[in-house]
């Protein structure tokens, strides 16, 4: 362990800390987080998405003892799932890839300072359950951190395509043959149509347009699959608008198709380090039902990120056979969970033990995130 005070680091809570500052602007920026922790982000799910599913904030600052400067952020929430209390990262079912925001490197040294390691896992408590799940890679081991059980395989996994210039490029070699021949025909039914046209919103106006267009196509689909939408809850429809309008044109993308100035398709994506994340996606099915619009979609937001230069399509987490069929190739994501008190424990068994109460359990607690009630 690391014994040498000018290297050591200072951990504290900071329920206030401002994700919008120049300091953690800096520090995302030089580290090895996500889209998902972008400062947009983070400041929008804090501010609109955690008072609404009454979550508490539990930020974790980590700045170097030595200069006060600021080494590291772990976004945490207090949840209230059911009889249980929950940490576990922000997230609330928005974000795909959860980390620490820092480098690899300030990760390492500080799994080496052991006072800042235990002061951390104090501040963390009391819990009854420690979910620390979407974890992308093991660079940054929390388990180790956090002195929990190790991490295991998720149930899905995350898909993303690598683009080559020019478009026909990666097309020939992402795509099967019979599969372009497929959409080639699929796009020239679907232009005989009407006026086709494909394009980014570029304000406020069209980005809202498109918003209550997802959200009106996104509801019959979700429904018919037994599960429902979030962008039908008003809170998520906030958050979701809010991160849209705010990063429009830097951090945010938000790609349309319309037949005669209607439109028909939008995909909302995060652009981060050359990649274009895809978040979501609504389609008018029912009035194309036999021109593949979503693939023909994709394939235009393919066609424009190759122009704008991006080198990663990232289709974020979800097996869709889809993805596969444009390249797509998976990865694996993991999750730390620990009990901290008995009925966590009891829980943990029980969902390790039976599928049927895994399913259970993960539909009460994902989809009906319940307000605390006094």
């Amino acid at each position: 362990m690391n014994k040498n005070s000018s290297d050591a680091f200072d951990v504290c809570i900071d329920d206030a800390f401002d994700f919008l500052s120049q300091e953690y602007a800096d520090l995302f920026d030089g580290s090895d987080a996500t889209a998902f922790q972008h400062p947009v982000w983070l400041d929008t799910l804090y501010h609109k998405l955690a008072p609404a599913a009454a979550a508490t904030p539990l930020v974790i600052v980590i700045r170097n003892r030595a200069s006060g400067t600021l080494a590291a952020v772990l976004p945490l929430l207090r949840v209230r799932r059911g009889p249980l209390q929950t940490v576990e990262f922000a997230d609330l079912r928005v974000s795909d890839y959860l980390t620490p925001v820092c480098t690899a490197k300030v990760f390492s040294d500080l799994l080496q300072d052991e006072e800042a390691c235990q002061t951390l896992r104090q501040l963390v408590r009391p819990f009854d359950l420690l979910r620390m799940s979407k974890l992308p890679d093991g660079r940054m081991p929390i388990e180790n951190l956090l002195a929990a059980p190790r991490r295991t395989f998720t149930e899905t996994n995350a898909y993303s395509t690598a683009l080559v210039a020019p478009f026909e490029q990666w097309r020939a070699g992402a795509l099967s043959r019979s599969y372009q021949k497929e959409l080639a025909k699929k796009q020239r039914q679907l232009q005989k149509k009407g006026a086709l046209g494909f394009s980014c919103c570029d304000d406020s106006a069209s980005v809202m347009a498109a918003m209550e267009m997802m959200k009106k196509f996104r509801g019959p689909r979700f429904r018919a699959q037994g599960d429902g939408d979030l962008l039908q809850r008003p809170e998520y429809f906030d958050f979701y608008s809010s991160v849209a309008l705010r990063g429009l044109g830097a951090f945010v993308r938000l790609h349309t198709m319309k037949m005669d100035g209607n439109l028909i398709a939008a995909v909302l994506g995060l652009c981060h380090r050359g990649s274009f994340l895809v978040i979501m996606s609504a389609f008018d099915i029912a009035g194309y039902k036999s021109q593949s619009l979503g693939a023909l979609t994709f394939e235009q937001v393919a066609r424009d990120c190759i122009e704008r230069g991006d080198q990663v399509l990232d289709f974020t987490i979800g097996d869709e056979p889809y993805k596969k069929m444009f390249g797509g190739q998976p990865s694996p994501l993991w999750s730390v969970t620990q009990a901290g008190s008995i009925a966590g424990s009891i829980a943990l068994f029980a969902l390790r033990q039976a599928p049927w109460i895994k399913l259970a359990a993960k539909r009460i607690s994902e989809f009906k995130l319940l307000p605390a009630r006094t």
